[in-house]
């Protein structure tokens, strides 16, 4: 049985053209078909009377988990996590580093097929000691033995190939194709990541390149293939 994962940035809806089209959004998402999608820079504003999340999910018939990082008197913003499997727990958890801008990850468990994945859904900060900072954190959720597969996903915001982040998970993930995401028009850089244990579960990791998906958001999802 195979299971797809894409990661997205959507950019609060608001696409290369500066538009605001959630249903661009949902448009995209139903082009990646994905049992697990996780979503950054999720602005929770109103759509045709529902929050932004609780429309994307409406549309295209997920469950949605909301991890904002940002709580506004006027609307929340931050991760969200869609997913056609059955949700096991929930944790968000806190990435935010003193006098930057809030960060955090959700950490969720799924059921399928019998079996439980550990997905953990991120968008990390802008500065290189971050990131580091941040990843050492993300590595620290995962308790290799307790769940069949182990997946971490989502805008890493790490465009240093040689950087330690990287290195730490390429360490613990093993090597991963990385593919060019950003800027959507014309990628070349690899911000967005899937990494799962036991790799040999990985078993394709694109850029979901179409003319719809390079309008939609300034990222292009990416999606993986996981064997169960």
């Amino acid at each position: 049985m195979n299971l797809t994962l894409a990661t997205y940035n959507i950019h609060a809806c608001i696409g290369a053209d500066g538009r605001f089209e959630p249903d661009r959004t949902v448009d995209v998402l139903r082009e990646l078909d994905a049992d697990v999608v996780a979503l950054q820079e999720v602005d929770h504003h109103e759509v045709n009377g529902s929050d932004l999340l609780d429309y994307l999910a409406e549309k295209t018939g997920l469950t949605p988990i909301a991890g904002p990082t940002l709580l506004r008197d006027t609307r929340h913003y931050g991760n969200a996590l869609l997913t056609r499997l059955p949700i096991l727990a929930v944790n968000r958890v806190d990435l935010t580093l003193p006098g930057h801008e809030a960060r955090g990850a959700l950490d969720v468990t799924l059921g399928s097929n019998g079996r439980r994945l550990q997905v953990v859904a991120t968008h990390l900060g802008l500065k290189p000691w971050e990131r580091r900072q941040q990843v050492r954190q993300l590595l620290s959720l995962f308790d290799i033995g307790s769940k069949d597969v182990y997946v971490l996903l989502g805008d890493l915001n790490e465009w240093f190939l040689w950087g330690r982040p990287l290195r730490w998970l390429q360490a613990h993930f093993k090597q991963t194709p990385h593919r060019a995401t950003f800027p959507s028009r014309r990628p070349f850089m690899a911000l967005d990541r899937v990494w799962v244990h036991p790799r040999r579960k990985l078993t394709a990791v694109e850029a979901h390149v179409s003319k719809l998906a390079r309008i939609a958001s300034d990222h292009l999802p990416l999606k993986g293939i996981i064997e169960i």
